[in-house]
């Protein structure tokens, strides 16, 4: 039989070579079948294969019998969960499987998850519904169309066996999943080396993060690496927290051991997408004092990274932590408002009539009763180049059948939309709507359209919306 191409990558052994300070080898449970329900043939190219190459059978016998590749790791982290110090994590239903380069160099990760117990599991059995899978899936292809920086799934793999759930119908089915992601090293991975106090093992996982994800700063003297690092590290989740908010999108459990050292989105539980603009919408039923409620999202991933810097400074000078982290909230605000112009089909206005327009939006969206992405997406199948220079034709069908306190707010908001056209050349409208079409896809990921998916698998083992969703989500 020919080799299986999965198991003939190059895996690597990066955090291998780091020791056993920072992982435990693991094995994988044995599972009473496999039924591939998802691969994700589109990341098989950036593993240097094209999709004929592989087969079902060699995902199954990759990734849901785990064949090959051992040693697996469990990684250990601690973290802050709601706010309190848990020195008891790690990965307790999954593992590091491999590391692997893409064909321009980069190093990714394959980790599993549902994969079986390991010495962090708690008391837990190590599995993974198979719903949970499938709401992963649709999370990370959706975010990955929405332009945000996430982790994405390679394969999920319905295993057999019944689960016992208290958020879920039980028993429910399982399966495991295999994510493709930049690095498994967390926030939690330094916190837990601090609690340990052992400063000479953060510095060395300081030093192998920045070599390998940070290559630029590698040759740059220690003091100025680290500095920069971390200045890097506080942009790149500012960035990420503005591709949330500006998707609509709420994480649900942004606890430190939840972000990742390269500003990557992951791990993707009760997570939902708004209906409505509303700050104190929550994703998460256990959430019950709002901590990650949708507009609480900015502050919490800052305070994520002060609790970074705290643990930190016993090996980076304190100042430069602060100087590093002090311009977040003006990242956070540039790299909103550019998503945000984006979403209503600008490249580029003048500040002061940016800010204006973006106030007036979320002023619309937060008063009057209208879908967060049922606007934009009005927006962007009414759009008309005519709107350039006839204010009153903008989101003239939208308006018709507004209710009376919506109106004034619409004619003050297409007023100023209207100026926003006006700055562009009339031969630009065209890639006005090209954006508008681009950065407000169809369809949206909200719960009644999750659930309709589910729905036929768990009823009728249809699998065919499912699929028929992810060729919808994802780009062309």
């Amino acid at each position: 039989m020919p080799a299986n191409p999965l198991l003939s990558l190059p895996y690597e052994s990066a955090l291998v070579e780091l020791g056993d300070d920072y992982f435990d080898p693991v094995a994988a449970a044995k599972f009473p079948r496999c039924h591939l329900r998802f691969r994700n043939d589109r990341l098989l190219q950036q593993l240097g294969l094209e999709a004929s190459q592989v087969t079902d059978e060699d995902f199954i016998q990759a990734f849901g019998r785990f064949e090959g590749c051992a040693p697996f790791l469990a990684l250990r982290y601690h973290g802050y969960q709601f706010g309190e110090y848990n020195p008891f994590l790690g990965d307790g239903r999954g593992f590091l499987y491999g590391q692997l380069r893409n064909p321009a160099g980069v190093l990714y990760d394959l980790g599993t998850k549902g994969s079986g117990t390991t010495p962090y599991s708690r008391g837990g059995d190590g599995r993974l519904t198979l719903k949970g899978g499938v709401r992963e899936v649709l999370a990370a292809e959706a975010l990955h169309a929405l332009g945000v920086r996430t982790s994405r799934c390679l394969s999920l793999v319905e295993t057999g066996e019944a689960l016992w759930r208290g958020d879920e119908p039980s028993p429910t089915r399982s399966a495991v999943m295999v994510r493709w992601s930049h690095t498994h090293i967390r926030f939690g991975t330094f916190e837990r080396l601090d609690y340990l106090g052992r400063p000479d093992l953060m510095r060395q996982l300081l030093d192998h993060a920045i070599s390998t994800y940070y290559p630029h700063l590698k040759d740059q003297p220690a003091a100025e690496r680290d500095a920069q690092f971390f200045a890097e590290l506080v942009a790149r989740v500012a960035s990420l927290v503005a591709q949330w908010m500006s998707a609509g999108f709420c994480h649900a459990v942004l606890n430190t051991d939840n972000m990742s050292i390269v500003g990557e989105s992951f791990d993707y539980g009760p997570y939902a997408f708004i209906p409505e603009y509303d700050p104190k919408f929550t994703a998460a039923y256990f959430d019950y004092s709002g901590r990650y409620s949708y507009g609480n999202q900015p502050a919490v991933c800052r305070w994520n990274l002060q609790m970074l810097a705290k643990v930190l400074s016993s090996i980076v000078d304190r100042a430069d932590l602060e100087a590093g982290l002090a311009p977040f909230e003006s990242h956070y605000q540039t790299a909103y408002r550019q998503r945000m112009l984006q979403k209503l089909g600008f490249e580029l206005l003048p500040l002061e009539l940016a800010e204006l327009l973006l106030q007036q939006t979320i002023e619309l969206l937060s008063e009057v009763r209208v879908g967060y992405h049922e606007f934009f997406a009005g927006l962007a199948q009414q759009f008309s180049p005519d709107w350039r220079s006839h204010p009153q034709t903008i989101l003239q069908a939208t308006l018709e059948h507004s209710d009376p306190a919506a109106v004034a707010l619409l004619k003050q908001w297409r007023q100023t939309y209207q100026r926003g056209l006006s700055q562009l050349p009339a031969d630009a409208m065209a890639a006005v709507g090209q954006r508008l079409r681009q950065h407000n896809p169809s369809p949206v990921l909200l719960r009644p359209l999750i659930e309709a998916v589910w729905e036929p698998i768990t009823t009728a083992d249809d699998w065919q919306p499912f699929y028929d969703l992810i060729e919808r989500i994802q780009p062309s």
